[in-house]
């Protein structure tokens, strides 16, 4: 396995662009890295610090950083490696109005972090989905419209291009209890999920032979992740699960309506999109700077070589994402001997180029919540023992043809944790009849909002097509640390 480094361009990144200061900076913080002293955004935010400041870091004694420090200020001195005051941008002083749906059941950090966001210069127009809940920079289920020539990593998502994946099989939904231990076996043969797990056999490994994967350096360097990480699955809310689908008459115009079974899977780009999005996040921070409040919506400029350069690697991320499910659902199916008669996928925390309804071009962040343009299928999921929905979109306008990307958090995973009662979660199990393997009590029904609720208020931007309800669901090990 590649060991993890910290590269020029990221610190050419805050500034530090003359060669030998480059060399002493890399030396000293990749140093540091190797011996484990400190984790990589550990350094890195460290070393900005400095450059921001040195002072502090030379007066310490036995500083890590103390040496790095003292050159700085003797560069200074000598009139070298001098500060380059970046423009603060301002934020807009009004608050320009923006949709909600599902206004009662969103707290009030999310709505404070909507409103900043639609505050931003380059914010065109916003939504908040009925899904939503805080998060870093755009809260998720936030939608924001910013102008055509700007991205912002932060409103993707670090797990760029997380998706839904359904497939429908023409065999009864009744399967899933009559040939229930071939089903969980097949769950358990199949799928892998934690932080660093891989595969060793691929279905269809062809993604790779794209030139894509030769486009920029950061891409290269994370080519080969990408490839052991083909067909598995994250942690936190990321399944894979068998349910049965009640599919409404005239739905789908290639499928019957009736009940089938149905495989479901929840998952993103794994390894390569969270390195992707650090990497990128970290460079919109250094170059776009802000006040405190909307740090994290730090924007690149798209006509710049890292616009261009987040640009391919986001799209790279999406087709990765969508492959991952791929491997999955034929590696099943091919198990199961059934091929599916259909199959639905959408994905958030991802970036579109679009047009407003008034013909403006913009750029369309949406950090868990999914397209919702008029004819647009998607799935949006309930929790581990309540029902998910095929919806088609219905290209509302307010909402920025967008619709929630799930439940939502109804509370933070700690509250969880601390507030939870597992025999409570184990009976609710028991009464909808599934078997779950993996997973812990922050992933419990109780931490998520009613999915009804949170479609009833949505009824405007999607219509409902099926229902699927899950019955055998996998999940992580409780033991590993949630990256949803």
């Amino acid at each position: 396995m590649e060991k993890e480094k910290i590269g020029n361009n990221e610190l050419k990144a805050l500034g530090i662009n003359e060669v030998d200061i480059l060399v002493n900076f890399s030396r000293v913080a990749n140093g540091l890295l190797k011996h484990n002293v400190m984790g990589k955004p550990e350094i890195l935010a460290n070393i900005e610090a400095l450059i921001d400041d040195p002072m502090p870091y030379a007066l310490k004694k036995g500083g890590k950083f103390k040496n790095l420090a003292e050159d700085v200020i003797a560069l200074r001195k000598e009139g070298k490696f001098i500060k380059q005051e970046r423009v603060t941008f301002k934020l807009k002083e009004e608050i320009a109005d923006f949709q909600v749906w599902g206004l009662e059941n969103i707290e009030v950090g999310a709505l404070a972090q909507m409103r900043t966001a639609v505050q931003l210069p380059i914010a065109v127009a916003g939504a908040l989905m009925p899904d939503a809940h805080q998060g870093y920079g755009l809260p998720i289920g936030g939608v924001l419209a910013t102008t055509a020539n700007t991205i912002i990593p932060f409103a993707v998502g670090v797990d760029i291009a997380c998706r839904m994946c359904l497939s429908i099989f023409d065999m009864p939904a009744a399967t899933v209890d009559i040939e229930a231990q071939k089903l969980k076996q097949m769950l358990l043969d199949n799928t892998y999920f934690g932080m660093g797990c891989t595969t060793k056999s691929y279905f269809d490994s062809s993604l790779f032979d794209s030139q894509a994967w030769s486009e920029t350096k950061v891409i290269r360097s994370l080519k080969d992740k990408a490839y052991a990480q083909l067909g598995t699955s994250g942690t936190g809310n990321h399944f894979v699960e068998w349910g049965e689908l009640i599919l409404a008459e005239g739905a789908l115009e290639s499928v019957p309506a009736g009940n089938y079974l149905a495989l479901l899977s929840h998952s993103g780009s794994r390894g390569f999109g969270g390195a992707v999005a650090d990497h990128y996040s970290r460079i919109a921070m250094s170059k776009t700077k802000l006040p405190a409040e909307a740090k994290h919506l730090a924007w690149l400029d798209m006509d710049k070589d890292e616009g261009q350069e987040y640009w391919i690697a986001m799209n790279l991320a999406g087709e990765y994402a969508s492959a991952n499910h791929h491997e999955i659902h034929n590696k099943i199916a091919r198990a199961l001997g059934v091929k599916p008669i259909t199959m639905v996928e959408n994905h958030h925390n991802f970036a579109w180029k679009e047009q407003l309804a008034d013909g403006t071009e913009v750029m369309v962040h949406r950090k868990g919540a999914t397209p919702a343009g008029e004819g647009v299928l998607g799935i949006i999921p309930g929790s581990m023992s309540t029902p998910g929905f095929l919806v088609r979109g219905k290209g509302n306008i307010a909402s920025i043809n967008s619709a929630s990307h799930g439940a939502g958090r109804a509370m933070s995973r700690s509250a969880a944790f601390k507030t939870l009662d597992k025999a409570v979660v184990a009976a609710n199990l028991v009464d909808k009849r599934i078997t779950l393997i993996g997973s812990d009590i922050d992933e419990a029904p109780m931490a998520y909002k009613d999915i009804h609720t949170v479609m009833a208020a949505q009824h405007e931007l999607v219509e409902v097509l099926a229902k699927f309800e899950p019955r055998i669901v996998r999940m992580a090990d409780p033991k590993e640390k949630p990256e949803d």
